[in-house]
């Protein structure tokens, strides 16, 4: 009795082969790029960290001013010596909010004081800043990271 014949072929054809090679390529056409731009979510993430650091040291320095019964021009929070507004919120000085919020002025984010000394600009790169303006009550932090 004659056996059923076995196909003898395995694996894949060369016409598969390249198909799959062609699918590839494709998709890595098309994902590479939206994957390739992960730096400047990066950067806008870290903006939005400085931001919020900003904002909780101004409101911690704020209570602590309050605490020690909302006079002076300073207050001392965790050893360091904080400047403060008339209003007992951090100056935008580097004894002020740039202590406060421990920011690393000389290798993260390089400052600048506008002339009336009102507003300090924390600059990642020359679009991606952060501004915290001692002029409001409370102070207002704004989060530029168009083109980061």
């Amino acid at each position: 009795m004659k056996g059923l014949r076995k196909n003898s072929q395995s694996g894949f054809t060369l016409i598969e082969l390249i198909m799959v090679v062609v699918i590839l390529g494709i998709l890595s056409a098309v994902a590479v790029p939206r994957f390739a731009d992960l730096g400047s979510e990066a950067r806008t993430a870290s903006l939005e960290g400085l931001a919020g650091a900003l904002k909780s040291s101004s409101s911690i320095v704020h209570s602590k001013w309050l605490a020690a019964g909302s006079t002076g021009t300073s207050v001392t929070v965790e050893g360091a010596t904080i400047t403060t507004t008339a209003g007992g919120y951090p100056d935008a000085l580097a004894a002020g909010i740039t202590a406060a919020a421990q920011v690393d002025t000389t290798n993260d984010y390089p400052a600048s004081a506008d002339a009336a000394g009102g507003t300090l600009t924390y600059t990642l790169k020359a679009t991606c800043t952060v501004a915290y303006n001692a002029g409001t009550t409370p102070p207002s932090v704004t989060v530029v990271s168009t083109g980061c």
